[in-house]
């Protein structure tokens, strides 16, 4: 879209560690991520297993085989039937999440517009950061596994997901180390990060979603095929969603620095914000009809507060 470098400031805290917000962290620390659907994993935890084992929650019987616990014995059933069941139960597990974090060119624009953090604006990719960072905390904090695929016009990091305390600032480490890159076309990306990740469970997608809606909706429908659950969260700018320009500027495509257009944006913003409004459609209805998350966030509003607010709408509407 539009931008200029601008020099980042400087970094006191430790690497990783300053994408931790104290503030963040205290507004999302007694909310939870759960997963709405069924997941695989070993761990006990809060989310539904396909498997069915002999926790809290009934599923259904099944007749007595020998070698069954005659303690799951259902006597009532037997009562009535005069024959023999056994209570099978669902599982609980842990989560397996996969972040993927768009690191393409685009995601450096940071807009004058966006709120302020540390006494500066955030661009796009360090609020993308900031969510990222702040999930993880919390979803390692609830004993869950989290994976990271960071990408630009490739994969360009994949860790697997990983429960243990330490494996939090490994992929803090990691999410810091990460710069904007290059262009990306997200589409293969979300076909790739598909094939890798195999166990079924939690896909987050961090991006400004840069791409043709129909390549991204049929990419996305790949983590459905494979019966994930998937979050994407669409991080645009509020320059990006308003166009408030109104003099001639220079206009530098952050995905290809070679390329620059002078123009009056007073001549082509009607166009182009029906153009955002008709690819935001068409993403929150094609992921809506998979029953995807969609959630937009402006880097005008604070990262800490829009994410509190989706999470705890996700939490009323999670039963």
């Amino acid at each position: 879209m539009t931008a200029f470098a601008q020099t980042p400031a400087s970094r006191s805290a430790p690497p990783g560690l300053r994408l931790l917000d104290p503030a963040a962290l205290s507004r999302i620390h007694r909310l939870e991520l759960v997963a709405r659907g069924l997941v695989e994993g070993f761990i006990s935890g809060r989310h539904r297993s396909p498997y069915r084992g002999f926790s809290a929650e009934f599923a259904e019987h099944r007749e007595y085989s020998p070698g069954d616990d005659i303690h799951d014995l259902d006597w009532r059933v037997y009562g009535r039937s005069d024959r023999y069941y056994i209570k099978q139960y669902i599982e609980e597990t842990n989560l397996r999440a996969t972040i993927l974090l768009d690191a393409s060119g685009s995601m450096a624009y940071r807009g004058e517009l966006a709120a302020p953090h540390n006494g500066r604006p955030l661009s796009k990719f360090e609020y993308a950061q900031y969510l990222a960072a702040s999930l993880t905390h919390l979803l390692i904090g609830q004993q869950d596994a989290v994976g990271l695929v960071t990408f630009d016009t490739q994969v360009r990091r994949y860790l697997p997901s990983r429960s243990r305390p330490t494996h939090l600032r490994v992929l803090l480490d990691e999410l810091d180390a990460t710069e904007p890159g290059g262009e990306t076309a997200l589409a293969p990306i979300f076909h790739d990060a598909a094939d890798r990740v195999h166990r079924r469970g939690l896909i987050v997608i961090i991006s400004d979603l840069f791409d043709d809606p129909d390549r991204l909706l049929n990419a996305l429908h790949h983590f459905r095929y494979r019966k994930h659950e998937v979050i994407v969260m669409h991080v645009m700018a509020e320059e990006e969603l308003s166009f408030p320009f109104d003099r001639w500027s220079q206009f530098k495509d952050l995905e290809a620095r070679e390329r620059h257009l002078e123009l009056d944006p007073r001549a082509l913003r009607a166009a182009y914000l029906d153009e955002v409004r008709r690819h935001l459609a068409t993403l929150e209805k094609g992921c809506g009809e998979m029953k995807i998350d969609y959630v937009p966030f402006s880097t005008r509003q604070e990262f800490d507060m829009a994410l509190a607010g989706y999470l705890a709408h996700r939490h009323s509407t999670t039963k």
